[in-house]
């Protein structure tokens, strides 16, 4: 597979799972303040930005100026994406590799990205809710149809990989803007149902809520499929297909396989009842992993040096170049 078409589809998979995670997280922080009149909008709003990696206006901000910074921004300011953001680059990714994605595919971002403006439209008459709600139900689409129409091959390992990469870095960011709340916080709950988290969690614990038992199911549960501990797990599982050597002698021989691997084996292997103990220290630890597997597999996959092949012809040669594949 050529270079950026594996770079397109990676980022495809980042992209829609960021624009999906972040609809979940900010329609339950809109719900939160039309229905609790005690929860101050702008450092609700704030704690979120500060999640999503936005850079926060200095003016107050409420529920509509929170919406139309995480969901309708252009160009979003400090490193974060805004939903607008994240569904245009997934677009645009597939739009630069037709060729190895399908046509349900397209359609299905390109249609999604089509409707934006008028769902934006909507939703500042109405509400930010319906806006949000088609988003996680275009993602939703999306992930379907991948299952759906995709042959099992290094393109779909290198979406998978992207999304549960990005997954893992959203679930950080969600338990690190909880870090220091109270073991009997409502803030909770709201995490839990951030993550679509809330009714598993409920079966899992029998309606137990505490604040370590909500820590270690989105850390460690290998069940849910958006826990970090699976996440990382799928992650590793597709980067292992991509090498085609899950069982290699000497080990990890790569990067980013050495980082998914560490990054997992010390969630697997932790003691129980410590997460709670250093718990801001362990969740910088796994962002800092997300940054680096990113950068490790641009390294090893997307960025590779062009090929280069001298050919005699008659006295003279030529220099051809050929762009690398993975």
């Amino acid at each position: 597979m050529l270079a950026r078409n594996a770079e397109s589809l990676y980022w495809i998979g980042r992209y829609v799972e960021r624009a999906d995670d972040t609809a979940r997280i900010l329609d339950v922080t809109v719900h939160q303040l039309l229905e609790d009149s005690s929860v101050d909008p702008d450092q609700a709003s704030r704690t979120l930005l500060r999640v999503l990696g936005i850079e926060a206006p200095t003016t107050p901000l409420d529920l509509w100026s929170l919406t139309d910074l995480v969901a309708f921004s252009r160009d979003t300011q400090g490193g974060g994406c805004s939903i607008v953001d994240s569904v245009s680059g997934a677009r645009e990714n597939a739009r630069g590799a037709r060729e190895v994605t399908s046509t349900e595919i397209w359609e299905c971002l390109n249609t999604t990205y089509n409707a934006l403006a008028e769902r934006e439209r909507a939703a500042k008459r109405l509400g930010p809710h319906e806006f949000l709600s088609f988003v996680e139900g275009r993602a939703a689409m999306f992930a379907g149809l991948a299952d759906s129409t995709l042959s099992r091959d290094d393109g779909y390992r290198f979406m998978l990989l992207g999304r549960a990469i990005e997954r893992v870095d959203m679930t950080v960011r969600l338990l690190l803007s909880r870090v220091g709340d109270s073991a009997s916080s409502p803030a909770w709950v709201t995490l839990l149902r951030s993550a679509g988290a809330h009714d598993s969690y409920l079966r899992t614990y029998r309606g137990t809520l505490s604040a370590g038992r909500v820590v270690e199911f989105m850390l460690l549960d290998r069940l849910f499929p958006r826990s970090i501990f699976y996440s990382l797990r799928l992650a590793e599982h597709s980067l292992d297909e991509l090498m085609k050597r899950p069982h290699n002698r000497l080990g990890a021989t790569a990067e980013a396989q050495r980082l998914l691997g560490r990054a997992r084996s010390e969630l697997e292997f932790l003691r129980p009842g410590v997460l709670l103990e250093s718990l801001e220290k362990r969740l910088a630890g796994l962002q800092e992993t997300c940054r680096d597997v990113g950068e490790a597999l641009a390294q090893q996959y997307f960025h590779s040096a062009p090929w280069v092949a001298w050919h005699d012809a008659g006295h003279s040669a030529s220099l051809v170049i050929e762009e690398g594949e993975v």
